[in-house]
């Protein structure tokens, strides 16, 4: 590993572009570049094999493991040794780390990537197409729900939170590096998918538990306002409504994709 750069200017390039990568969800596709801020995204990362540009690290959790009075510190040693998988690495005062984290405890590392190619929309797969979803945290989660449950893609229509946006990265917890995804879709082109759309609906065709689940699928989740938008719905082979005898007017769309996604894992196995 080549030694560490230094870099204490807050006027810096390098921390102007990390201000605008943490603070705006969609500079990346404007910049080329992803942050990953945290040790748990950062370690997610590494052991998904992802090649590694840049690491930030914080010169508190360096020196940590470099001679200060901290040097014993586990996490400090643990930060170190994910940052020397880097090409470059590149520590910065903690003051001026705090000027564009987007952490309030920040972890004092992270790795900027190269942002992934746009890729084509694969045929024949389980999928998961996300419909104008606006909260973050909703989609995040739900790429974490897919990764789990064996889907291999996940498709975000126009309109949707961009999907390597900080914040869902941070709830998605490194499931984006096992999952095929593809953003900025046009509903038209969705044809590509070659398997049948499933969407969930209080007014379905089904229940859950008795429908005739195609397999695979491509499971649709809707706005969390508005639902699935109805020119879409239209392309749908199939609706379905999750049973909810506790009286509830909805799920969270989440929760929803979740039981969604389990039901047809469980049916495969």
């Amino acid at each position: 590993m080549r030694p560490p750069q230094a870099v204490t200017s807050r006027d810096n390039p390098l921390i102007q572009r990390l201000r605008k990568l943490a603070q705006d969800p969609t500079a990346y596709r404007k910049l080329g570049d992803i942050w990953l801020e945290g040790d748990h995204l950062c370690a997610a990362a590494v052991q998904r094999q992802v090649e590694i540009d840049t690491a930030v690290v914080a010169d508190t959790a360096w020196l940590g493991e470099h001679g200060s009075a901290a040097g014993q510190d586990e996490q400090a040693r643990r930060l170190t040794n994910l940052a020397t998988v880097a090409q470059r690495v590149v520590v910065v005062p903690e003051a001026l780390w705090r000027q564009f984290t987007g952490l309030e405890s920040p972890a004092r590392i992270g790795f900027i990537l190269g942002r992934p190619h746009t890729p084509a929309l694969l045929a024949g797969v389980p999928t998961v197409v996300l419909d104008r979803l606006q909260d973050a945290g909703n989609v995040g989660s739900i790429l974490r729900s897919a990764s789990a449950l064996g889907v291999r893609q996940v498709v975000a229509i126009k309109g949707t939170a961009a999907l390597w946006s900080p914040k869902v990265l941070r709830a998605g917890m490194g499931a984006h590096f096992g999952l095929h995804l593809v953003e900025q879709v046009a509903p038209e082109d969705l044809g590509a998918l070659e398997i049948p759309l499933v969407a969930t609906s209080s007014h379905a065709d089904h229940l859950l538990p008795e429908a005739p689940l195609p397999e695979p699928c491509a499971w649709v989740l809707g706005h969390e306002g508005q639902g699935v938008d109805a020119s879409l719905m239209k392309q749908c082979a199939m609706t379905v409504s999750i049973p909810q005898p506790g009286g509830e007017e909805s799920l969270n769309v989440a929760v929803a994709g979740a039981i969604c996604l389990y039901e047809s894992l469980r049916r495969r196995t």
